[in-house]
């Protein structure tokens, strides 16, 4: 089976050449490639079938764990003395993965031809996260390559440390409310039908609530293929619908809003906004292109869309606290202690103690949440399953008042 593969190709006479080779593999490719004395800059499959007219592009994903750990070694070799095209030479043939091995690949191809390490990355496009490739761009200017790297793993560590606290704090309540969902559902699709048959030979008249329970079943029973389709129609027009231009970050606008949980992630996005200012300015990054690359950084797509309007404002000379404060989502304390940085001259330190104290929020509005909705939700799946029985049982404790 042949495949097809977009080359970027370096000549002998140094000229840079963009062309498809067809071939049965990607290593046989490079080795015709290579023996013509061609320099592979990048190499990428086509299609993941090789028929006339069809072209499927194979995404490619890289683990962030892995991405972490090639991170850490590259800065343990650049500290080592290595030289760069020898590291990523080494790293490359190490790695598992094979979304990142590609990239890596490229990468490695790109910087032995002359290109910087921060160009090579940003090439793989988004595959890449942008604070990587302009902290990279920041270490390469400043000389402090190692440096960046290591201050993007312990970025990432700690974000990564938050949003694992908070799904590990959400696994119970899903649980138990999927667990409770399944329990009342096969009460009312199996077991409402078989009591209905039961009850409809005694000739007299339910009570109301075990007629509504009858009418509730039989609905559900006969339209649940379209109820199905329904909610599967919903979900899809859902997707396509945050998936237009601004939807995503009304969507966590309005996340904001819900009790609790838009706490918790106000919370959750104004630590990383912190935090990333902090590391990118710490790499040496002007403020203004800092505030660029984490509005693209940010999970928060409302409060990225902010950020962008309070980068417009830096850049016309106003300052980072007086702007954050025009846009009126951030909150006080956090404008307090950004004010305090700028006037001290210590807003990268200031910006760290903003993250620290929102992940310290975190934490206690999580242990909050679980301490309310646990409890809240056994009590209401309770009073919901003992009504369902309670209905279907009713008729039951009439005819035996009636018989005694």
């Amino acid at each position: 089976m042949t495949m097809e593969f977009s080359c970027r190709l370096g000549t002998e006479s140094g000229q840079v050449i963009e062309e498809v080779h067809v071939a049965d593999s990607e290593g046989k490719l490079r080795q015709e490639l290579e023996a013509k004395g061609l320099c592979i800059l990048s190499l990428k499959r086509r299609g993941a079938l090789g028929w006339p007219g069809l072209s499927l592009p194979k995404r490619r994903h890289i683990k962030t764990r892995e991405f972490l750990v090639f991170n850490q070694e590259l800065a343990t070799l650049l500290r080592a003395g290595l030289p760069l095209v020898q590291s990523l030479d080494i790293l490359r043939q190490r790695v598992d993965d094979p979304g990142l091995k590609a990239v890596l690949a490229d990468v490695h191809d790109r910087v032995r031809a002359g290109a910087a390490l921060s160009e090579a990355f940003e090439a793989q496009g988004n595959l890449i996260p942008g604070m990587y490739t302009a902290s990279l761009l920041a270490g390469e200017k400043s000389g402090g390559l190692e440096d960046v790297i290591r201050r993007y793993v312990a970025y990432v560590k700690v974000i990564a440390s938050v949003k694992r606290k908070t799904v590990s704090a959400m696994v119970y309540p899903v649980i138990l409310l999927t667990l409770s969902t399944i329990v009342v559902g096969i009460i009312i699709l199996r077991v409402v039908p078989e009591f209905e048959g039961f009850y409809r030979g005694f000739g007299a008249e339910l009570p109301l609530a075990t007629r509504v329970i009858v009418a509730v079943s039989r609905f559900l029973r006969s339209y649940l293929l379209f109820l199905v389709l329904g909610v599967g129609g919903a979900v899809v027009g859902g997707w396509y619908w945050l998936r237009q231009p601004g939807r995503g970050a009304m969507l966590d606008r309005l996340m904001l809003r819900v009790p609790l949980v838009g706490t918790i992630a106000g919370r959750f996005a104004t630590s990383q906004l912190t935090r990333t200012l902090a590391t990118l300015l710490g790499g040496g990054i002007p403020l203004v292109n800092a505030l660029d690359v984490a509005s693209r950084a940010l999970g928060n797509r409302f409060f990225a869309d902010q950020l962008t309007l309070v980068g417009q404002r830096v850049r016309e000379g106003e300052s980072l606290s007086a702007a954050l404060a025009e846009r009126g989502v951030f909150p006080a304390v956090a404008l307090k202690m950004v004010e305090v940085g700028e006037s001290t001259g210590a807003l990268q330190e200031m910006l760290n103690s903003v993250a620290d104290f929102f992940d310290e929020e975190i934490d206690t509005q999580l242990g909050r949440f679980i301490t309310i909705i646990e409890p809240a939700l056994l009590v209401i799946m309770g009073i919901v399953i003992a009504a369902l029985l309670l209905a279907l049982y009713m008729p039951l404790l009439q005819l035996g008042t009636v018989l005694a």
